[in-house]
């Protein structure tokens, strides 16, 4: 009996495969990232980029650096319902996934059974009564398929693979999540910025709307003027509203994002305190792109696909089964181990397909077109892959030159503001030229903050479009092992 298990387990374990031999698509985009260089005024032509060197990826806590932050992303990472989800995915797969591992390996049960028999006078050979009885107990295999064609070996690849692709959507969401608080944050402490300088601005005009009332009053101001001042408190009353509305709705995403009550908070950062994110080493696409993990899950699917075809051509072929037990049976349940009482059994058994109605060749063809669709799909994921990658290093350079000029303009309408005034004070320029110069301030006031929160979330995107964290020795190797 011994022999006979380890001949089964040899001619299983050295069973062939009808799986395609693997090979992993080639990249369906340039081969270096897209950039721009002038060419005279306001003119700009694509040009290759040179790659960098690629440095070890960097933790989420080394790029967020504000406290109030981290505390955040540790939060949702805990608490985020849709990130237990992703967990229970992952855990619900490698379940699946050990359930279909285990019809490789044979399965021994250790059965014990009694049975008993009563025989009437008139049917017994000696014309009376006679009761049976029968003791069993053995070890015993039951149905174990001897898998020569590697139909088990290949379902058993395409449930790792299956397995392995959500542990990487897993991966995906987890970075998406931390990009999604990142954001989230910055555009709450960028509502939060442009309200308080709302507030100063209705303050102001507050102020001069009473003022100019008063000179009015003693025919210093004519009813132009009040009204001009009337006009843009009420705007900036508006303005206000509307700020506060949008700081409310972009708490409620950060709250959605993080799951949970946060208590006993760091002190948040100001947008100009964030400083500038640490730079991100871009390499090659093929480099970068093969480590993000939503490319590692599209390509673990398409690995699941070209092991299914294997398992649906091995359908073709006979199906071997093995059955075997052996133990003791006994007349008594006292004589059941006693010497001579030895039993064994063996059952193999064979099915050849003969005809099914086309069914094995279209659950062939069905596979080969999951695997078309898989390919398309994984050549997708790097397209799109390649462009957030691209959008974002495009953001990154323009929004920093885009930054530099809004500094620039704000600096200038803040000193244009403090000659107006004075100009306005002693009485060479009228109000409607220094309530135009307040508006022109206030706007590059608010355009210089919403720049700044749209670097930062430029930032944050890049450091998703990159992999984040994903070790670059996880990238698969391609074999469906």
């Amino acid at each position: 009996m011994h022999k006979l298990c380890t001949w089964a387990a040899t001619l299983t374990l050295a069973g062939c495969s009808f799986a395609p031999v693997y090979q992993r698509p080639e990249l369906p985009v340039p081969a270096q990232w897209p950039s721009y260089a002038k060419v005279g005024a306001g003119d700009t032509v694509p040009h290759e980029s040179p790659s960098v060197t690629v440095v070890q990826p960097m933790s989420w806590r080394s790029f967020f650096t504000d406290p109030r932050l981290q505390r955040l992303i540790e939060a949702a990472l805990d608490h985020n319902r849709d990130m237990r989800i992703a967990i229970a995915r992952v855990e619900e797969a490698q379940a699946l996934y050990g359930i279909t591992h285990a019809d490789r390996l044979p399965t021994v049960n250790l059965g014990a059974a009694q049975s008993a028999a009563r025989t009437p006078a008139q049917l017994s050979p000696t014309l009376q009564a006679q009761t049976n009885r029968r003791y069993d107990v053995n070890l015993g295999m039951t149905a174990f398929e001897l898998d020569f064609w590697g139909r088990v070996k290949n379902l058993d690849a395409a449930a790792r693979a299956n397995y392995l692709a959500t542990a990487q959507a897993r991966e995906t969401f987890r970075l998406s999540l931390i990009a999604d608080v990142a954001n989230a944050y910055y555009s709450l402490q960028e509502f939060d910025e442009r309200r308080l300088l709302a507030q100063a601005t209705l303050d102001s005009r507050a102020d001069s709307r009473r003022l100019i009332g008063k000179r009015r009053d003693v025919g210093l101001a004519g009813d132009l003027d009040f009204l001009a001042a009337d006009a843009a408190y009420e705007s900036a009353r508006a303005e206000l509203a509307n700020l506060e509305r949008n700081q409310r709705l972009a708490s409620n995403t950060l709250a959605l994002f993080v799951g949970t009550v946060t208590q006993d908070l760091p002190p948040s950062r100001q947008l100009i305190d964030q400083g500038e994110l640490p730079a991100l080493p871009v390499s090659v696409p093929s480099e970068v792109l093969l480590r993000r993990p939503d490319v590692r899950s599209a390509e673990q699917r398409l690995l699941a696909a070209n092991a299914n075809i294997g398992a649906a051509r091995a359908a073709f072929f006979p199906r071997i089964g093995l059955s075997l037990a052996f133990g003791t049976a006994s007349r008594t349940l006292s004589g059941l181990f006693d010497a001579g009482t030895g039993a064994w059994s063996f059952a193999p058994s064979l099915v050849q397909p003969l005809f099914d109605s086309g069914r094995t060749q279209a659950n062939v063809s069905l596979t080969e077109a999951r695997k078309v669709i898989a390919v398309a799909e994984y050549e997708k994921t790097i397209q799109q892959a390649f462009r957030e990658v691209a959008d974002a290093l495009a953001a990154r350079d323009q929004l920093s030159e885009q930054l530099s000029a809004l500094n620039a303009t704000e600096k200038s309408q803040t000193e244009r503001l403090k000659l107006v005034d004075a100009r306005y004070r002693a009485g060479v320029s009228s109000y409607l030229e220094l309530l135009d110069a307040q508006r022109d301030a206030f706007t590059a006031q608010q355009n210089v903050i919403q720049v700044r929160s749209a670097m930062l979330t430029a930032a944050a995107q890049l450091y998703k479009a990159l992999g984040g964290d994903a070790p670059a020795d996880e990238i698969g190797s391609g074999k469906n092992s």
